[in-house]
């Protein structure tokens, strides 16, 4: 069939079956009689606006009073379950592979725009049916916002069954670098490297901060077992609150990374939570927020060095990877070595902070939004502040583990050697 079809059939698949899964916990909190309002339209509306939400389209909440909401300053519902996200945004990685395989070099664009005029109708058709008096929706923000996590997944997944940019646009990097300078290719890969350790940086504080973020659950399960106990939600209401709660889960991870930096984070207007100081008013009764450290946090300072370990291990990768031709340039130019290791280490710790801050601080402009009611219009991390303490903290431990680098391949080298001996050893017995 024409790949403009086969776009379109893709994306249509992808959307009906994301308002399905989004739909199915719905339907059975309604069966159950959860909800006061039992009409089937009702359902059917609060299904789109939860399938719009996943999307990162804000919903004005118009039900709240009108001296509460001058209050606030804000009526928006724009905390995006990133957990949840990841169904669309699987749909249409899967989507762009069959797509890419199915095209020839220069006709992907067809099945892409085949593909997105389908998804903007369906986005746009679902917020223009599931509008309320008391939940708004900008049929611009309906139509645009979901197209983002959607084409940005089926861009990765063509990407991923190309194999390269080369198959995928029919742009050839690898010829256009070679008609370049040597001097511009030294100074893309330096640069090109320092993204990649920044990114490197980026992922290890996660994953540091998931490890934190799930030792702090375990220590608190008896408050977030408390919290559960004293709502008395059942066993479908408790079910679809813990679906609600892992669909945050990557947002806790962020917060957890803010946290962990000293950035802390905002739980309201007027509240704040951070390893340096907390200060945190009434939170509603959502069970993960039993696990917020309060009291005593003798050791919570401690917590600054996990991005610090991060630029230890960002700063060892760039050793390892043999790219810092910066130096190598400064060495030609001034003879002094103790002069050049120092200002090209810091130069690429610099470097290499900004970019992991610029990262973090994407990551907490995304998870940060209004819960639309009271209080609660202002939750999430500080942007700015977490790129600068998160660059700050990276940059430290690039200098370190930059430096510490040599060190530590000589002691791999050592073991691998030991290593080899036994096994000779071994061969010869």
């Amino acid at each position: 069939m024409p790949l403009w079809l086969q776009g379109a059939l893709e994306s249509a698949q992808a959307a009906i079956i994301s308002a399905v899964v989004v739909l199915l916990p719905i339907i059975v909190v309604w069966a159950t009689n959860g909800f006061q309002n039992r009409n089937i339209d009702a359902l059917a509306r609060l299904g789109g606006q939860a399938w719009l939400l996943i999307h990162g389209v804000p919903l004005q909440l118009s039900g709240v009073a009108p001296a509460a909401a001058s209050q606030t300053g804000s009526g928006f519902l724009s905390l995006t379950p990133l957990g949840l996200t990841l169904i669309p945004f699987s749909l249409a990685w899967r989507a762009g592979r069959r797509l890419a395989r199915a095209s020839y070099t220069d006709q992907l664009w067809q099945a892409l725009l085949g593909s997105w005029g389908v998804y903007l109708a369906f986005a746009g058709a679902t917020g223009f049916i599931c509008r309320t008096a008391d939940v708004g929706i900008n049929l611009w923000a309906a139509m645009l916002i979901p197209l983002i996590p959607f084409g940005l997944g089926m861009v990765v997944g063509a990407r991923r069954e190309s194999g390269s940019w080369s198959r995928l646009i029919g742009v050839d990097a690898v010829d256009w670098i070679a008609r370049t300078s040597q001097h511009s290719r030294w100074a893309g890969s330096y640069f090109g490297s320092a993204a990649k350790a920044g990114f490197v940086a980026l992922m290890a504080a996660l994953t540091g901060s998931a490890l934190l973020l799930t030792a702090d659950l375990l220590i608190h399960w008896t408050q977030v077992i408390e919290v559960y106990e004293g709502l008395a939600a059942g066993a479908v209401g408790g079910a679809a609150l813990t679906i609600a709660q892992l669909g945050y889960m990557p947002n806790l991870v962020i917060y957890a990374l803010a946290w962990s930096s000293g950035a802390g984070i905002s739980l309201g207007v007027g509240s704040h939570a951070g390893p340096l100081d907390t200060a945190v008013g009434p939170l509603p009764a959502i069970p993960v927020f039993g696990a917020l450290p309060a009291g005593s946090l003798d050791f919570a300072p401690a917590a600054l060095g996990l991005a610090v370990l991060a630029g230890i291990l960002a700063g060892w990768w760039f050793l390892r990877e043999g790219e810092n031709h910066f130096d190598e340039w400064l060495s030609i130019k001034v003879k002094a070595r103790w002069f050049t290791a120092t200002v090209s280490t810091l130069v690429l710790g610099s470097l290499i902070g900004v970019v992991s801050g610029a990262l973090a601080a994407g990551l907490a402009w995304l998870t940060r939004g209004s819960a639309g009611i009271g209080r609660l219009t202002d939750i999430g991390p500080d942007p700015l502040w977490t790129g600068v303490w998160v660059a700050g903290e990276v940059a430290v431990g690039v200098v370190v583990g930059y430096a510490a680098g040599p060190w530590l391949e000589h002691r791999q080298k050592l073991r691998e050697a030991d290593l080899d001996a036994l096994e000779y050893d071994g061969d010869r017995a």
